[in-house]
C-alpha cells in the first residue's frame, strides 16, 4: 500500500513532502533532546477549548448568567473554558463606550461590568465540580494607560525617543512594560499567581506572548507550577521557541491561514474589509497541509501542542466569520480542527453556526442558546471524538498521520491510529466533485463505522465539494 506517513503530532522529524501522487516520506523518531520539557496535564491530552467572550454572551453579559449556561456546555463537551480578560478596563483612551478587554486596569481585580470576584469564584468552582479548567486571557506585554503601575512604577514601562510611555501598533489606550526591570517582572508573576491561588484558575491564555522575551516565560512556568502543579498554558503565537520550556500549546495562526488560502483559491473567501476589499490569498489546495505540517514537526519541540481553529475573537471580529472565510467548507475545516493532531477550539458562538461579528468595544445582542440547533449537534458529536479516540490525543499522546495520495490536489484522505483507536479522515476542499481515486493502493474503511452516521458503509467513491467523512474502529464486545 502506498501511504505517506505526515505527521507524529509534532514528535517526528521527516524529509520533506510531494504532492499528490509524490514519493513517499518516512517518519524518522524525535531524540528525547527535541521533546519539550512542559509536563502536560493528562486531562489536557483529550481535551477541546472553549473561548467565552462574557460581554457579548448573555444579555446582562454578567457572570452570574453565563453560570447558567455552564450545564449546557458540559452537554457540549467543552473541557477547558478559556475566559477573555476579566479585569477591569482603563477609562483613558478608552475606545468605544466600554473598551477593549485587552486594556488592563488592575490584574488583581475583577471587572464590575461582569459582576464580583466572589461571583467568579463561585463559578470557577461550579465548573470545577462539572470537570471543566477554566483559563484567565492574561495581557503581559502592555497594561491599561490608567493602570496603578503607571503612576506608582514609572520605570516599568518601555518610553520613546522622547522619554513618554507608548503602546505597539495603533493600540493607542496602552503602554508596553519594559521587561528588562526584575521589580516589573516580579510583579507580574504575583499577579499571575494571585488567581491560582485566591481564585483556583488552572492556567493561562498569554495574549501576544512573543512580545514578551523567552527568558521571562522560561523562569515563570516553574513558579507558577510550584503553585498549581497541573498549570496548563496557552500562548498566543506561533514560536516554536516558547513552547520548549514554558507553553502546553501554541497558537496554529499557520494552518488557519492556510484553510482560508485554501476556502480562497476554491472560490469561497468572500470576506471585505472596511474599504469593500478582499484579500489577495496565493493559490493552495488541500494537499499543502502536508507541506506546514512538515515544517511545524521540524520546528517545534516533541509532545507540544498546537490549536486548531476555524475562528476565534480575533478572526471574528477583525477578519470575518468563518462562513465569510471559509464558505461551504466551514464544516470540512471545522473536522480537520478536530483530527488534525492539535487540540481543537470553539469560540463563543461557532456552537450556534453564529453568522456575525461581535462588537469588540460595545454590548453587542448575544448569539441564540436555544433552541440547539444543527451546529450543536455537530460540535457535540465531533468534542465526543476527540474523547473517545485515543488516536486523537494531542503530543506524542496521538497517532500519526498516515496520508494517502490521490489523483486529485483537493482531496484530503489520511488515518490516525493509536492502541487500537483508528480514525480515518476524508475531506474535498476544492470547489467541484472529486472520485475518489488513489495514486497506488488507498485506506479501506471496510470494517469501520462512520462517525456522524453511526453505521458501517462502503468505502466512498466520491466526494462532494465541502463534504466529510470520519470512520471509526468499531466499539470492541
Amino acid at each position: 500500500m502506498k501511504k505517506i506517513i505526515v505527521f507524529s503530532a509534532i514528535a517526528g522529524f521527516f524529509t520533506m513532502l510531494f504532492g499528490c501522487g509524490g514519493n513517499g516520506a518516512k517518519a524518522n523518531a524525535a531524540n528525547d533532546s527535541t521533546l519539550t520539557t512542559v509536563k502536560h496535564p493528562e486531562w489536557s491530552r483529550n481535551a477541546v477549548i472553549y473561548e467565552v467572550n462574557l460581554r457579548q454572551y448573555t444579555d446582562s453579559g454578567s457572570i452570574n448568567a453565563f453560570a447558567e449556561q455552564l450545564p449546557r456546555l458540559k452537554e457540549l463537551g467543552v473541557d477547558i473554558l478559556w475566559f477573555m480578560p476579566i479585569f477591569p478596563i482603563s477609562e483613558d483612551g478608552r475606545k468605544g463606550t466600554l473598551g477593549s478587554y485587552y486594556a488592563v486596569k488592575d490584574y488583581t481585580a475583577f471587572n464590575p461590568e461582569f459582576g464580583t470576584l466572589d461571583q467568579f469564584k463561585e463559578v470557577v468552582k461550579k465548573a470545577h465540580d462539572m470537570g471543566m479548567k477554566v483559563i484567565l486571557d492574561w495581557v503581559p506585554n502592555h497594561s491599561g494607560r490608567d493602570n496603578a503601575w503607571v503612576t506608582e512604577h514609572p520605570d516599568w514601562y518601555e518610553k520613546n525617543e522622547n522619554g513618554e510611555m507608548y503602546g505597539p501598533y495603533d493600540w493607542t489606550d496602552v503602554y508596553v512594560f519594559d521587561y528588562s526591570n526584575p521589580e516589573m517582572r516580579a510583579a507580574m508573576v504575583d499577579a499571575f499567581k494571585f488567581w491560582l491561588t485566591e481564585v483556583d484558575v488552572d492556567g493561562f491564555r498569554c495574549d501576544v506572548a512573543m512580545e514578551v522575551p523567552t527568558d521571562f516565560w522560561d523562569e515563570t512556568r516553574p513558579k507558577l507550577e510550584a503553585v498549581k502543579p497541573d498549570l496548563f498554558m496557552l500562548a498566543e503565537a506561533s514560536v516554536p521557541e516558547l513552547e520548549k520550556h514554558a507553553f502546553d500549546m501554541a497558537y496554529n495562526w499557520p494552518m488557519k491561514d492556510l484553510f482560508s488560502e485554501i476556502a480562497a483559491t476554491s472560490g469561497q473567501y468572500t470576506f471585505k474589509d472596511d474599504k469593500g476589499e478582499m484579500k489577495k490569498f496565493p493559490k493552495k489546495y488541500a494537499v499543502d497541509i502536508d507541506s506546514l505540517l512538515a515544517e511545524q514537526a521540524a520546528t517545534y519541540p516533541g509532545d507540544s501542542y498546537m490549536m486548531n481553529m476555524i475562528t476565534n475573537h480575533d478572526l471574528n471580529s477583525w477578519e470575518g466569520t468563518e462562513f465569510q472565510r471559509l464558505g461551504q467548507l466551514v464544516d470540512a475545516f471545522a473536522v480537520l480542527s478536530y483530527t488534525l493532531p492539535g487540540m481543537p477550539l470553539i469560540y463563543t458562538g461557532q456552537e450556534t453556526g453564529l453568522n456575525r461579528a461581535l462588537e469588540f468595544f460595545e454590548k453587542d445582542v448575544p448569539p441564540t442558546w436555544e433552541p440547539r440547533n444543527q451546529y450543536f449537534a455537530f460540535y457535540k458529536k465531533l468534542n465526543e471524538l476527540k474523547h473517545t479516540q485515543e488516536a486523537l490525543n494531542a503530543g506524542n499522546a496521538g497517532g500519526e498521520i498516515t496520508r494517502y495520495p490521490t489523483t486529485n490536489n483537493d482531496l484530503y484522505i489520511f488515518s490516525r491510529e493509536k492502541n487500537g483507536s483508528k480514525v480515518v479522515t476524508m475531506v474535498n476542499l476544492g470547489a467541484d466533485p472529486q472520485a475518489v481515486e488513489y495514486v497506488k493502493d488507498g485506506v479501506n474503511v471496510d470494517g469501520m463505522i462512520d462517525w456522524f452516521s453511526g453505521s458501517e458503509e462502503a468505502n466512498p467513491t466520491e466526494l462532494a465539494p465541502g463534504e466529510y467523512r470520519v470512520f471509526v474502529n468499531p466499539k470492541a464486545e
